[in-house]
């Protein structure tokens, strides 16, 4: 592989990696608390710009472009997962930079601050739907080492928790209340738990 492109999949890896960090400790309730709720939307809005810088590191690696017809199947699914997931990082580049704003200028509310968005977290569903099925046939891609199963899968996981997770942070319109706090802060956390460890899984190609 040339060291170029090595590089560059250590840098996805470690945007990954930091970023699903800083989510990881946003949704610690204890942590919460503690640092109040601009601190706390904070840390998803930085979290949120490193997994943005992640996905398109990830995306200029698959190719910017669709790939050309008669490109292999497991190219073809790896740019989708790619393009799919940078879309989806985005979202959560709108949904925290709103929430951040909204704590910096009025007072907090109960059960405001920032909750994973479902346009996002459908988003890195089909991404890392994508990603496993390019992952079927990895000695076809185009670096056989640049996606492994076992991060595909994890991803998947990850991705899974946080659809739980803004499924829990859905606001019922009679009572204001929120579906389940409990999984709007639980699965942010085990989400961001699994992208952290198939970040450091990837963090080097082998």
């Amino acid at each position: 592989m040339p060291a170029k492109r090595a590089t560059r999949l250590r840098r996805e890896a470690w945007g990954f990696a930091i970023g699903s960090l800083f989510f990881l400790v946003g949704a610690v309730p204890f942590y919460q608390r503690a640092v109040g709720a601009p601190v706390a939307d904070l840390t998803f809005f930085v979290g949120a710009l490193f997994f943005t810088a992640a996905a398109f590191i990830q995306l200029s690696l698959s190719g910017r472009r669709p790939p050309r017809r008669g490109a292999s199947r497991p190219d073809l699914y790896d740019w989708w997962a790619s393009a799919v997931q940078f879309v989806g990082t985005l979202f959560f580049n709108v949904s925290t930079t709103d929430a951040l704003i909204t704590a910096l200028n009025s007072e907090t509310k109960v059960n405001s601050g920032w909750r994973p968005d479902a346009f996002g977290s459908v988003c890195f569903l089909v991404a890392s739907a994508f990603a496993v099925v390019a992952t079927t046939e990895r000695d076809r891609l185009w670096d056989p080492s640049a996606r492994t199963w076992r991060c595909t899968w994890l991803n998947m996981l990850g991705s899974v928790f946080f659809g739980l997770s803004a499924i829990g942070a859905f606001v019922i319109p009679s009572t204001e209340d929120l579906v389940s706090l409990l999984w709007a802060n639980l699965g942010t956390f085990l989400g961001a738990a699994c992208f952290l460890a198939a970040a450091l899984l990837s963090r080097r190609p082998r």
